[in-house]
């Protein structure tokens, strides 16, 4: 029986921590212009380090903006417009983040459309600018090359990463062309509908079905779904999720926690 590999692409293929977090950093530049006005190289060291920090609480590239703001408020109170900042922790934004996004979105009269254009914007001036860097502040994990291009299996993409992002750092890094039917990114809409429409392809009865992410809380989104039973679903161990993520994991039936190296084995 052939296989059906479904698989994320930020926390998955590649390690794009450091990019994200620049990104952010010069979109929120672009988007609050005065907020930066005081801060120094030494405070935006230290915003891109606890974006690595809070990567596991990112969902989509605008998640991104929101934090960059909210680290902002929480080291100089004089920015603050928002009821959560004072005394807050990353560890707090780590446990709560799904209850403080909609508050800080609200509060700062932010639009969800507006920042992912936005945030696509500055990636795609970054990589026009200064491609070299742009690339060089992502790279792939470990093996995953080789076992995209030696996979036997067939192989999708399905992330919330924007897809003309996703196609050059496959092309320039994996040195992988993947066809646009087989790439799914932030435009097509929520993964569980994605993992849906794959299932009912007629090419694709009879096949197994393997889904891997980094992010618990998508699996558990999967799992919500009486009618995505028939998938395999796998953590990515390497990926962006916390230690405490990954022991639930662990005792969820329905969820096997996988590493870098059987990931790279299964592909092949």
């Amino acid at each position: 029986m052939e296989d059906l590999y479904a698989l994320d692409f930020d926390g998955v293929i590649c390690d794009s921590c450091e990019e994200t977090a620049l990104s952010a950093v010069k979109a929120a530049k672009v988007r609050w212009p005065s907020l930066f006005d005081g801060v120094d190289s030494a405070l935006e060291d230290w915003i891109v380090d606890q974006m690595h920090a809070l990567r596991p609480v990112v969902e989509a590239g605008y998640d991104t903006l929101l934090l960059v703001r909210l680290l902002l408020e929480m080291r100089l109170p004089s920015l603050r417009k928002s009821s959560v900042a004072e005394g807050l922790t990353v560890e707090e934004i780590l446990e709560n983040w799904l209850k403080i996004k909609p508050v800080i979105m609200e509060e700062w009269s932010e639009n969800r459309e507006a920042l992912i254009e936005l945030s696509g914007k500055v990636r795609d001036e970054w990589m026009d600018t200064d491609f070299t860097t742009w690339i060089g502040a992502n790279r792939l994990y470990p093996g995953v090359s080789d076992a995209l291009k030696l996979a036997s299996s067939r192989i999708y993409i399905v992330t919330s990463n924007q897809s003309r992002f996703v196609e050059t750092l496959l092309r320039e890094l994996a040195g992988v062309t993947i066809p646009p039917d087989r790439l799914y990114g932030l435009e097509t809409g929520p993964k569980v509908k994605v993992l849906k429409q794959l299932q009912k392809k007629p090419e694709h009865q009879g096949l197994r079905l393997h889904f891997v992410e980094d992010r618990l809380a998508t699996l558990k989104n999967v799992i919500k779904e009486p009618e995505l039973d028939g998938w395999n679903l796998y953590l990515a161990g390497w990926g962006y999720n916390t230690q405490k993520e990954r022991d639930e994991a662990a005792s969820m039936p329905r969820i096997q926690l996988l590493q870098l190296s059987d990931f790279c084995t299964k592909l092949k």
